[in-house]
């Protein structure tokens, strides 16, 4: 594909992503947008900035975060001079998970790792989305196997709202085209040879050829990697 065509093709997915936007802010209020300040992320909140500000934009703390994401969280705030809202996990839960089964008890077990998820990201999203009429994600299906089915907007049966994934048909080029040419913040662990950022602990540099989610919860098989946030099953109907 010539330069001129992908410019052309990322200029039609910029305008219809926007479009969509626009009409959740117009037609889901309140809406929100779940951020995690991964690379899609980044193109999403400059995009909602710019054209639905409207838009609520939270992140979710879990405790486990790289240095690196707290400091993109201040570059973002800074940048757009707009607040994101935090939500952490309940602390009784923490205590009472990491008093049974240590503070890396994730490791353990796809069952430790999945209860650890739910503490500090299923049940803090809960809170996020109440009284919400849609929420957003940077989902895309080129991102693993347990995404390949998802669709642009479904309702969310467990939360009972819908559920929008604007940049479901944007492959891994595209984003960062758009990152560079508007020169966005993002987090610099993408330049030590991450893909995927999740929590500290559970997310490491890929190698060339990995699976871009391939560095989270690597010790899992692939067909288990999620957090709960977006297994198919919260967006049927």
């Amino acid at each position: 594909m010539d330069t001129l065509m992908r410019e052309d093709l990322l200029a039609n997915k910029v305008e219809a992503v926007s479009s969509l936007l626009i009409s959740i802010e117009l037609n889901y209020a309140p809406a929100c947008f779940a951020c995690s300040f991964g690379i899609e992320d980044m193109v999403l909140v400059d995009l909602i900035c710019k054209h639905a500000p409207k838009i609520e934009v939270f992140t979710l703390d879990t405790g486990r975060l790289p240095q690196e994401t707290y400091e993109l969280i201040q570059k973002v705030k800074e940048r757009y001079a707009r607040p994101v809202n935090i939500y952490f996990p309940e602390t009784q839960n923490v205590e009472t998970y990491v008093e049974k089964h240590g503070p890396n008890g994730f490791y353990e077990s796809v069952a430790l790792r999945k209860e650890c998820c739910r503490i500090r990201k299923v049940e803090p999203l809960k809170r996020a989305l109440a009284g919400k009429k849609a929420w957003i994600t940077g989902v895309r299906r080129g991102q693993s196997v347990t995404r390949k089915d998802l669709s642009l907007s479904k309702w969310d049966v467990d939360h009972k709202l819908q559920k929008f994934n604007p940049l479901i048909e944007w492959s891994e080029d595209e984003v960062w085209d758009y990152v560079r040419r508007f020169d966005l913040p993002y987090n610099t662990l993408y330049n030590q040879g991450y893909a995927s950022i999740g929590c500290a602990p559970c997310t490491r540099a890929i190698t060339i050829g990995e699976d871009i989610r391939a560095g989270r919860w690597w010790w899992e098989d692939a067909a288990t990697k999620e957090c709960g946030l977006h297994l198919k099953r919260l967006s049927i109907g």
